[in-house]
């Protein structure tokens, strides 16, 4: 039962808070104890020269430093499990223990607990500005306990000085040698200045975020004394935490306590053993052996332990980023094997009590979503009764300010690319489908699945395939003397059919299948098509404004092949000066102001909570700042956005809100009626792979989302409404997943209390149903600014274009391959898949998805382009039946293994900490 309390009270506190404490003197010449550094996972020094914590850093010991650390504790005091509750009754113990174990001599009594109980300093006790004075002085201690003796005794004796026996070795002791000290009175007349409770500062509160919820602090203190013959130590480890206000920087409760003074001539250094025992007490696996330790060789052998995943390096001028990479993979291997062989030799036995097996009981994962029920409709069933009792706390959840600024930054996240693709749908379907539908479509169809939706944090829109698709079928109609707008009708009715069919059947459980393999290459291609879409309308531009020598005469531009450019568009404006050079201006400056902004946000300028907004709003300051650009220059012609007043369609010459399904003339084809089944096949694979693999990756475990998804009932609501929209000549649109991970980001709440230096950890999503709702809103109220609207340059989204399409590109697994193809192996990134699989053979594995995009991006290409979603589909028996072929199972699971983690901004969270304690 004892080391069952053990292992309960470490699964409590895996963190702690280490203070190291030396003896130094102050400007009165009174020694007192200086915290010199601190540990919460890395290591902060208090730099002397400005008296400021300087930056977190990996802590690096001397090797002579740790032997001579364990040799002080094989010949210590070891105190495990000490009842006491206060710093003097602490101290009177430990003093104790020391002559017991003849460290100490008993004449030095007096002065090793006069030592214990001297004043306590800090760096931040200077800048605060109180009344209070922070630490009690060792006189008041000393002062108490004399008084109270004195008063027991009538003796009358004079108050001795506190730092007069420490700083020589005389006879001064003597006053408070012969008389024995009443410890456990002077706790019990005088609680109320050692408990005393005061306001926390602005720095410790600061501070106190960055230490985890029942963390338990670590006191060290080290220093030299001239009383001392040798060096003496103890480590105490107290039964419960206390907290001893008047030591540490902030208000944490005190478990371990390390002690070692000594004589100056001793040949140690107090101040880096000090820092060795801090260090392994911040050390995850020291510390826990530190709480389960029964004697005084369980901690040696935590000390060899620690010993054994350490490096020695040697004397050597060789340094640079070479010399850390391979340490860093030589102590990872280490590590590794000591992980291996705890595995099998730490094995807590199971705990027989209620009490200790609700105490060790493993966390219970919630019912799988993609598990086939084996009864038809069983899936969507499930999701809606998993999902739908939830409904009343994803209104309460809303009820945060987080939630209103995702609203905000949202917004913008999905009216930028509603503008820009309904921009580009409405130059490839001739103006039958625009910026006004799209906007209009996004609206509804938001709104609907916020309200419905299983999995909320989904943001719905239009994508890359999609806009591929669009035009690959315009293109189709326009060639078959079809009606484009009543063939979308036809395939909306498919695709309601289609969806009930899929969903009855529990179909989604096939995302199974679509592993890493597939989703980077799907991945890559909808980054791909977003920098050709750029470029590609760029160089028409070029072509519609070509550079040549043009004359302004009597107010009008005039050469001889200023206006020869073709085109079949009536009254479109061509062979304009300067339009093609202010689109790449307009273009380039709308790109790298996002992208530079987008970098500003883990830069060291201006406060964290200004800097991250900036970065937020990157793409909307982007594009204010070339819109004001463009409206400065007067005498260049660029081609504006095209939007309707109000909400109507985007070409009312050509088209109404209602589509006909038999034709504006009655005609349309019956054949076409039923072959459009396979161009809505085509549209499903489309948004049943985008919306299922958005799913997959907003609702990976280390999110830690709590409510739940439906990947049956969203695609169910999707498709759905997707297939009746088509009656309104809207387009399709599918869970977007760059804007829905971003949904995610912005409503993710990282932990507070992060380490220092140490990457923030998810503390919590708000899963709720209001942001997607109101942005979903915003968006359709756009529509009326669209005087505002039509302000905005092509060239402008071309930018945003080009800007999602890069910042797509991070943290695919591919791209990182693909730049290791122009790399000699000797400068390849420390990555599983380049450390354990051949340099050939993962060169090979790039090579194979390259083909499948290259054949995917020419079928696109071609007049076949309305296959490429079939196309797509063939990657995942590639997977499953070719590349087993190829490559062995280690191979694969380095290569194709689903373990990457979302990245997140390392500095989020730590900048106020950061602001206050790194130097300028």
């Amino acid at each position: 039962m004892v080391r069952l309390e053990f292992v309960g009270r470490m699964a409590r506190h895996q963190k702690v808070f280490v203070e190291l404490n030396e003896l130094v003197m102050d400007k009165n010449q009174e020694l007192q104890w200086r915290e010199t550094a601190r540990w919460i996972k890395f290591e902060e020094d208090v730099e002397e020269e400005t008296d400021r914590w300087g930056k977190p850093h990996v802590a690096s010991l001397s090797f002579r430093s740790l032997l001579e650390l364990r040799k002080t504790i094989s010949h210590g005091a070891v105190l495990l499990d000490l009842k006491q509750k206060t710093l003097p009754g602490i101290a009177h113990q430990v003093v104790e223990q020391m002559i017991i174990s003849d460290q100490i001599k008993v004449e030095d009594r007096a002065n090793v607990l006069r030592a214990l109980l001297l004043k306590h300093s800090h760096p931040s006790d200077e800048k605060e500005h109180s009344s209070f004075t922070r630490n009690i002085s060792a006189a008041s201690l000393v002062s108490l306990m004399v008084n109270h003796q004195n008063s027991s005794n009538q003796t009358g004796q004079a108050e001795p000085s506190v730092t007069d026996p420490l700083m020589d070795g005389g006879g001064a002791a003597g006053t408070l040698t012969d008389s024995r000290i009443d410890v456990e009175k002077s706790e019990k007349d005088n609680p109320p200045i050692l408990g005393m409770h005061r306001s926390k500062s602005k720095h410790e509160l600061k501070l106190l975020e960055k230490i985890p919820e029942n963390a338990e602090a670590t006191v060290v203190l080290v220093g030299a004394v001239a009383f001392l013959e040798q060096p003496s130590m103890a480590f105490v480890r107290l039964q419960e935490a206390v907290l001893l206000e008047s030591v540490l920087e902030v208000p944490v409760p005190v478990r371990f306590l390390f002690l070692l003074m000594g004589p100056p001539i001793a040949n140690i250094d107090y101040h880096q053993i000090g820092r060795s025992i801090s260090t392994l007490m911040s050390d995850k696996h020291f510390h826990e052996a530190a709480y389960l330790a029964d004697e005084r060789q369980d901690l040696l052998n935590a000390i060899n332990s620690f010993l054994d995943c350490s490096i020695v390096l040697p004397p050597s001028e060789v340094g640079g980023e070479e010399l850390l990479r391979s340490v860093a993979r030589f102590q990872r291997e280490m590590l590794r094997k000591r992980e291996e062989q705890q595995g099998k030799e730490l094995k807590v036995k199971e705990p027989k009590s209620p009490k200790d097996k609700a105490l060790q009981a493993p966390f219970k994962p919630g019912v799988d979503p993609l598990r086939r029920s084996g009864r038809l409709f069983g899936g969507l069933i499930r999701d809606a009764a998993r999902r739908y009792p939830k409904y009343a706390s994803d209104l309460r959840d809303a009820l945060n300010p987080q939630c209103m600024a995702a609203v905000i930054f949202i917004y913008f996240a999905a009216l930028s690319p509603a503008v820009t693709f309904g921009g580009l749908l409405g130059e490839k379907t001739g103006g039958l489908i625009g910026v006004s539908e799209l906007i209009i479509a996004t609206a509804m169809q938001g709104v609907i699945f916020s309200l419905l939706g299983a999995q909320p944090l989904l943001v719905v829109g239009f994508s890359g395939p999609l806009l591929v698709f669009e035009e690959a079928f315009y293109s189709f109609c326009n060639a078959n003397d079809m009606e484009y707008l009543t063939g979308r009708v036809w395939i909306g009715f498919w695709l309601v059919l289609i969806v009930v069919l899929i969903v009855a059947f529990e179909g989604s459980f096939l995302v199974r299948f679509v592993s890493r393999f597939t989703q980077e290459i799907f991945s890559f291609l909808i980054s791909l098509i977003f920098i050709y879409e750029t470029f590609s309308k760029l160089g028409k531009i070029f072509q519609e404004h070509p550079l040549q020598r043009c004359y302004l005469v009597n107010g009008t531009w005039t050469s001889s092949s200023c206006n020869h450019t073709v085109v079949d568009v009536p009254d479109k404006v061509v062979g304009e000066p300067n339009t093609a050079l202010l689109t790449l201006v307009l273009m380039s400056g709308t790109f790298f102001i996002a992208f530079y902004l987008r970098k500003f946000k883990n830069s060291a300028f201006f406060p964290g909570k200004l800097r991250r907004m900036i970065g937020d709003f990157g793409v909307p300051i982007s594009i204010l700042i070339m819109v004001l650009v463009d409206y400065s220059i007067k005498d260049t012609y660029t081609q504006k956005l095209s939007v309707p007043t109000g909400f109507s369609v985007t070409s009312p010459e050509k088209r109404g809100w209602l589509i006909p399904p038999l034709g504006s003339d009655g005609q349309f084809p019956v054949w076409m009626m039923g072959a459009s089944i396979l161009p809505a096949l085509l549209v499903f694979i489309l948004i049943f792979m985008e919306t299922q693999i958005t799913t997959l990756i907003v609702c990976k475990k280390e999110r830690m989302l709590l409510k739940g998804s439906g990947f049956h009932l969203d695609l169910l609501i999707i498709v759905a409404i997707g297939g009746v929209s088509a009656l309104f000549g809207l387009p399709w649109l599918a869970a977007a997943t760059v804007r829905s991970v971003t949904h995610t980001n912005a409503l993710t709440v990282m932990s507070k209390a992060v380490a220092p230096g140490d990457k923030p950890r998810i503390q919590e999503v708000k899963e709720q149903r209001v942001t997607g709702f109101f942005v979903a809103l915003f968006v359709g109220l756009s529509i009326v600014i669209g005087d505002l609207l039509r302000q905005i340059p092509i060239a402008v989204l071309f930018g945003i274009f080009l800007y999602m399409g890069v910042m797509s590109l991070n943290g695919i697994q591919l791209t990182e391959r693909m730049l290791l193809l122009l790399m000699p192996p000797k400068y390849h990134p420390d990555h599983t898949y380049v450390r354990k699989v051949r340099t050939l053979r993962m060169h090979l594995f790039t090579a194979i998805q390259l083909v499948c995009l290259a054949a995917l991006w020419a079928v696109m290409s071609t007049a076949a382009s309305l296959a490429f979603p079939f196309v797509l589909i063939l990657t995942v028996p590639v997977k499953w039946f070719l590349l087993p072929r190829i490559f062995t199972t280690r191979e694969m699971q380095c290569l194709d293994a689903d373990d990457a983690e979302p990245k997140f901004d390392e500095r989020e969270g730590q900048d106020e900490y950061t602001e206050m304690h790194m130097p300028v």
